[in-house]
């Protein structure tokens, strides 16, 4: 085996598949190589977990199946996992305290894909370990861990953006090549935006969420995050598919080769560019990203036509009621019973639940779980959480009134570049934050973001593509042939 440069951290994961392949460098090379990465830069936070013994014995297993001519699609490929998802040996706490110590038995059918897989037939994907993420998913900056914030690697003095910041910041600093998230109202595309990478929430479904740690059932779904759309259509190949048995809102719908169509002309495509996104709160810097973004379409071939979702606003007082009900659900079970943190101290088994939900979750959490109640409650349920899922359908009924008349829908991801950390201490700035991204998760839409400029600071800016349900290959394909355009997709921190 011909032993390569020490640049592997450089390499995509479609070249690394390519080359492991090849046997021109082993899984275990590969795994020992980004285990050093990460454990020489712990200042970033971005990993919660790491068991190299453990991550060592599947690339060595990985490198077997690759002799034998037997491996997955991405075999001895190493990825690190959001630690909303269990996985067997690995800690999965959903950067809770409430979850602290706590070690899955199974693992999430997101991870069984892209790993060798129960019955042999997954990915092949090597873990490397479990990434940092806001408690229960719920944050915009990343700062809500029970564990700590994680530093954008671009400027350790600014947020990575949330609640997926582990994923981004990994991938950005090139500790792994590739790394899962989740999205519930942009937790993935913000994030990708904020830290200069790329990142696809898929339509509602299409994922399953078996084994993924529940914020809002209803809104929920995994995607990959990676540096470029091929790399990111590679993951989510071997991450899609049925499971019906599992997961009762997985689609039934076969998975698909989203690598098949990259290449595709975008002669004739219609982007359509909502007026809603690019009006009053808009950075000036994020803006002209953006806009330049666009010309180098119409370049490419495409026209550009101007759309209305005329119910954008309306998508945060909706989101933050929905999310919190469907939480306050979710997060019942975390009661100091069954698995997980109890208190220390009780007088009895009602203020067991009391103490121990009171010391287990943090204040967003705790916020969260109080709106969900209020909302839910005897007298409120009409008033707010049945009038929000009526607004919620009007919301995706605008997005296919836009079909209509285009075929992808493209905007900023959010309105500024990564904030400095502690800088939203009211946490409506950070609800604020997510107007871009709400509207796509409240009607189940695909949406990606893709690194296109840099901004104020010099801290990267992200162009949020949305498609129609079950587009992700048409997104994946305009995002791709933009980034063999134009190179932002390569630009990387300095320093790491």
């Amino acid at each position: 085996m011909t032993h390569i440069s020490s640049d592997l951290h450089d390499l995509s994961v479609a070249d690394l598949a390519r080359l492991l392949r090849q046997r021109k460098v082993s899984a275990v090379e590969t795994a020992q190589h980004f285990l050093s990465r990460i454990h020489q830069h712990p200042e970033l936070g971005a990993f919660l977990d790491t068991q190299d013994t453990l991550t060592l014995a599947q690339a060595q297993a990985a490198d077997a199946r690759l002799a034998a001519g037997t491996g997955g699609s991405l075999e001895g490929v190493p990825v690190a996992h959001k630690d909303i998802f269990v996985t067997r040996g690995f800690a999965a706490t959903a950067g809770s305290k409430m979850l602290k110590g706590y070690i899955s038995p199974f693992d999430a059918t997101v991870v069984d894909k892209l790993g060798a897989g129960a019955q042999g037939h997954g990915a092949g994907m090597v873990t490397l370990g479990k990434l940092n993420c806001d408690e229960f998913a719920m944050g915009s900056a990343n700062e809500n861990s029970h564990y700590g914030p994680v530093k954008n690697p671009w400027n350790p003095q600014c947020v990575p953006g949330g609640s997926s910041g582990g994923s981004a910041a990994a991938v950005a600093a090139r500790l792994t090549p590739a790394a899962t998230g989740t999205d519930t109202g942009g937790s993935i595309r913000q994030p990708a935006s904020f830290c200069g990478v790329t990142g696809i929430k898929p339509t509602y479904g299409r994922v399953s969420r078996y084994g993924m740690v529940a914020f809002a059932s209803s809104l929920d779904q995994a995607g990959p995050m990676a540096r470029s759309a091929e790399d990111c259509a590679l993951l989510l190949s071997a991450m899609c598919g049925p499971d019906l048995d599992r997961d009762a809102t997985s689609l039934d719908v076969p998975a698909e080769d989203f690598s098949a169509h990259l290449n595709d002309d975008l002669a004739g495509l219609r982007i359509g560019v909502p007026a809603e996104f690019f009006g009053q709160g808009l950075a000036a810097d994020v803006q002209a990203a953006v806009e330049a973004a666009l010309k180098a379409y119409e370049a490419l071939g495409a026209k550009l036509v101007p759309i209305s979702l005329p119910r954008t606003e309306l998508s945060i007082p909706v989101y933050y009621i929905i999310a919190p009900a469907e939480a306050s659900s979710n997060l019942s079970r975390f009661d100091g019973v069954k698995f997980g943190f109890r208190a220390d101290q009780y007088t009895d088994l009602n203020d067991m639940y009391l103490q121990t939900r009171a010391q287990g979750f943090g204040d967003e959490v705790k916020r969260r779980i109080m709106i969900g109640t209020y909302v839910l409650s005897h007298g409120y349920y009409d008033a707010y959480y049945l009038q929000a899922q009526k607004i919620r359908r009007m919301i995706a009924d605008d997005f296919q009134q836009a079909f209509k008349v285009c075929d992808v829908i493209a905007g900023p991801v959010a309105p500024t570049v990564a904030w400095a950390l502690g800088g939203h201490a009211d946490p409506l700035a950070d609800y604020l934050a997510d107007i871009y991204t709400l509207p796509a998760s409240l009607a189940g839409l695909p949406g990606m973001s893709l690194p296109v400029g840099l901004g104020a600071g010099q801290m990267p800016v992200g162009m949020q593509l949305i498609g129609n349900y079950l587009t992700e290959s048409r997104l994946l394909n305009v995002a791709h042939r933009f980034q063999q355009a134009t190179d932002w997709h390569t630009a990387r921190p300095q320093g790491i």
